[in-house]
């Protein structure tokens, strides 16, 4: 008996990814500028939600429990940046490259584009809404030790334990674009967000958007850390979560679906 499925084809999912990276590609910088605005608030109420639930939980439930329980919370974000059409940095490798397809190389610059647009209007709405919550009293108390822990956490790892770990994160965050942009269930997409958002900060991967705002965040609240090293992480994220989500998921996914289309075409 055939086994009975909802789940679209690799080449299904690719056409979904090609038409809405056109989309993309052909909107104008005041439309990129917003949802790049949006995602960053998105991605902070998130590391918020992380570092309220670690807060309050450690001392009842102990440190690594807080901490997993911090990490589903911080999923929040990845739902609130679906279901309001946000972008992340990282939401622009598979999309808009899929959208790439049949076009020619005038298309570039609407990459670049992306590439340098997205991330600094995520970080600075992401790092003015660090700085209101951080003033005094508009946390309760503790928060700011969780956050400072966190990113003191972040500080204290290697460079290369740092570029790898946004390899990771790059992959996941590609991997479930893909799997969101092959679902028209609203709740599924949901599920795929939240899901990816939770592991995100579960392993606290390193994701240039999300790391450099709990850095801002820890930061403001006394965290022993030089701004240089905030600089430097966020160029070494960059350019291992493009490695990850470009070299290790793009390209395989778009090879999936060609490779799926020719054996259905045959």
């Amino acid at each position: 008996m055939a086994e009975d499925t909802d789940a679209p084809e690799p080449e299904e999912i690719f056409e979904r990814t090609r038409r809405e990276g056109a989309r993309r590609l052909d909107r104008p910088l005041l439309e990129l500028i917003s949802t790049s605005i949006a995602a960053g608030f998105d991605i902070l109420v998130g590391v918020v939600v992380l570092t309220l639930l670690e807060s309050q939980l450690e001392h009842q439930f102990g440190t690594q429990a807080a901490h997993v329980f911090g990490s589903i919370g911080f999923g929040v974000g990845f739902v609130f940046l679906i279901v309001g059409r946000g972008e992340l940095f990282t939401e622009n490798f598979l999309v808009p490259l899929a959208g790439l397809h049949g076009r020619g190389r005038g298309a570039l610059g609407k990459i670049v584009e992306l590439w340098t647009v997205s991330p600094i209007f995520n970080i600075a709405a992401g790092g003015f809404l660090a700085v209101l919550v951080s003033i005094h009293s508009v946390l309760p108390y503790g928060t700011g030790n969780a956050a400072r822990k966190t990113a003191e956490t972040i500080y204290a790892n290697g460079w290369l334990a740092l570029f790898v770990s946004a390899v990771f994160a790059g992959s996941l965050i590609t991997a479930m674009t893909w799997f969101v942009e092959g679902q028209s269930s609203v709740g599924v997409r949901i599920a795929v967000g939240w899901t990816a958002g939770a592991i995100l900060a579960l392993g606290s991967f390193d994701h240039v958007i999300v790391v450099t705002l709990e850095l801002i965040l820890g930061i403001r609240f006394g965290a022993h850390i030089h701004w240089s090293f905030v600089i430097e992480n966020f160029f070494l994220a960059a350019a291992g979560n493009m490695v990850g989500g470009i070299g290790l998921v793009t390209l395989n996914r778009f090879t999936q679906a060609k490779s799926g289309g020719r054996a259905a075409s045959a």
